[in-house]
């Protein structure tokens, strides 16, 4: 049985759900991969908690929902003010996960992986704005990098590519990756206005209080991006020609499904290029997809067309990513 030590960087949504997912399948981790997992720190924006020990996830989860905030867990844990640069040299764990929206995230990614801990993440703007850096880093040290959860949460696409296609050349990849856009596109199908349709994400937690990184298509672009980075060659955002939905009026929803036609915040992924567009797609298209589903349909010179789809939203569903990268990164550390 190998025994992981994990630091864990965001407690929100989905660093909860990744936390419960740990708890929920320790047998079957044990079982199927004989690796057990030691988690020596939790950290949120209000501080972090350390213990070499390790910490129990149980209580931690009951802290946050019950407080709001780890700082409040003061019995038998010592909460630290620690940035995580200092906290992973400090903590020095086998694997970092962060699960934060730091957009500044990135020297810290540097510092763990110089560190000599694996790296596994769901934060976008890091490997947006910085992958050759980030993955260069990783892969001449020898250490996981690993971000599937990034995008479409835990639908593998990431992995499809960066793993499994080894043989075909990509073409051409569109897709639709926010959930977000698309909900709210599909009720102003219903009638409702763009201001109702934003309303009614926000109070279902699908929007963010905040929601001009999905509605302005930033969101849509940094996966764009990834997914560039991943399939072709390295990119930055800033290269990518990004347009949100804001100008969608329900005139033009109307109209869109006057003529048996929809539409969505669409990506085009082709080598040296990526666009993020709303356009207007049949019915009967796989990109004319739903609720929080993502889709992706990727051409390669061998296979022809693929298509993938599936969750690409949700704190479960984007903890099923970042877990699987964890056991990925463990069973790569194990074989060290």
């Amino acid at each position: 049985m190998k025994e992981i030590t994990l630091s864990i960087f965001g407690f929100g949504n989905v660093g909860r759900a990744t936390a419960r997912v740990l708890i929920e399948k320790e047998r079957f981790f044990r079982e199927k991969y004989r690796l057990s997992f030691k988690v020596l720190s939790v950290a949120d924006t209000s501080g972090l908690v350390w213990l070499p020990e390790g910490i129990d996830l149980r209580e931690a989860l009951l802290v946050k929902e019950t407080f709001g905030r780890l700082s409040a867990w003061t019995n038998d844990y010592e909460v630290y003010s620690m940035k995580p640069g200092e906290a992973i040299k400090e903590v020095s764990p086998d694997i970092v996960i962060d699960v934060t929206n730091d957009t500044n995230a990135h020297p810290w990614h540097l510092r763990a992986i110089r560190n000599g801990s694996a790296l596994v993440t769901s934060n976008k703007p890091p490997l947006a704005f910085h992958y050759s850096e980030l993955v260069g880093e990783a892969e001449k040290r020898g250490t996981p990098y690993l971000f599937e959860a990034t995008v479409m949460a835990g639908t593998p696409v990431i992995g499809l590519l960066r793993e499994n296609l080894l043989g075909d050349r990509v073409e051409s990849i569109e897709a639709v990756l926010n959930a977000t856009t698309t909900f709210m596109l599909s009720r102003m199908e219903g009638g409702k206005s763009f201001e109702e349709a934003l309303r009614e994400a926000q109070s279902l937690g699908i929007a963010e209080r905040d929601p001009s990184g999905d509605v302005l298509g930033m969101d849509a672009g940094y996966k764009a991006t990834i997914l560039h980075c991943v399939a072709f060659h390295p990119i930055t955002f800033e290269e990518a020609k990004v347009m949100g939905i804001e100008g969608v009026t329900p005139e033009l929803v109307e109209r869109a499904n006057s003529r048996g036609r929809t539409i969505r915040l669409v990506a085009r992924i082709e080598k040296g290029s990526v666009t993020v567009e709303p356009r207007e797609i049949s019915l009967k298209s796989p990109l004319a997809v739903s609720s929080n589903e993502n889709v992706a349909l990727i051409k390669t010179d061998l296979l022809g067309e693929l298509l993938i789809k599936g969750a690409g939203a949700g704190p479960r569903e984007t903890a099923s990513g970042v877990v699987g990268d964890i056991v990925k990164a463990s069973l790569a550390l194990r074989g060290a």
